[in-house]
């Protein structure tokens, strides 16, 4: 089945909150480095969408899920700095995908969708972070990203030790 990439909006994301719970549960007990730990419960996972849906209505933060029919697969955020120095930068943020569905280009598409509305809205510089030796950093060195360093002892992971995160950028050459 082809993946459909769409932008949400607040409204939009309603009616997909509990796919989006399920989501979130799914990757954290499948072991994604996203902010928390498993077995993450319903209510932590509803909570964290319900803060995203509020962000949203928002001019600051950007949301897009992949969905496979009407079965969410996957999600990216994109947080646009507000402050006057930085109005050029922007954050990818959470993204997630199934463990059902990975190995099928997802992310790939999550994150051109996410950067290439980056670069439509003037964001030039794009950073990111993600768990040190994780199949994600991985990833983004394939999209063409760029570690600019590790900071150790930065994320406590599922097996209870702290690891450290790759903070990563990429310049948009507009």
């Amino acid at each position: 089945m082809i993946t459909e990439i769409r932008r949400l909006d607040a409204s939009g994301l309603e009616p997909l909150l509990p796919q989006m719970v399920a989501l979130l549960q799914d990757v954290v007990d499948g072991g994604a480095s996203v902010g928390f730990l498993p077995p993450l419960s319903v209510e932590e996972a509803q909570a964290y969408w319900l803060e995203v849906h509020s962000a949203i209505q928002g001019p600051y933060k950007l949301l897009w899920v992949a969905l496979e029919g009407e079965e969410v697969t996957g999600t990216v955020q994109l947080n646009l700095e507000s402050r006057a120095n930085g109005i050029h930068r922007a954050e990818v943020a959470k993204l997630m995908v199934g463990t059902a569905h990975r190995r099928k280009g997802i992310p790939t598409v999550l994150m051109e969708a996410a950067e290439n509305e980056a670069e439509r809205l003037g964001r030039t510089t794009l950073v990111l972070d993600t768990l040190e030796g994780h199949e994600a950093e991985r990833l983004y060195l394939s999209l063409g990203w760029q570690k600019a360093g590790v900071i150790p002892q930065y994320a406590r992971w599922q097996d209870g030790k702290l690891y450290g995160t790759v903070v990563m950028y990429k310049i948009m050459l507009g």
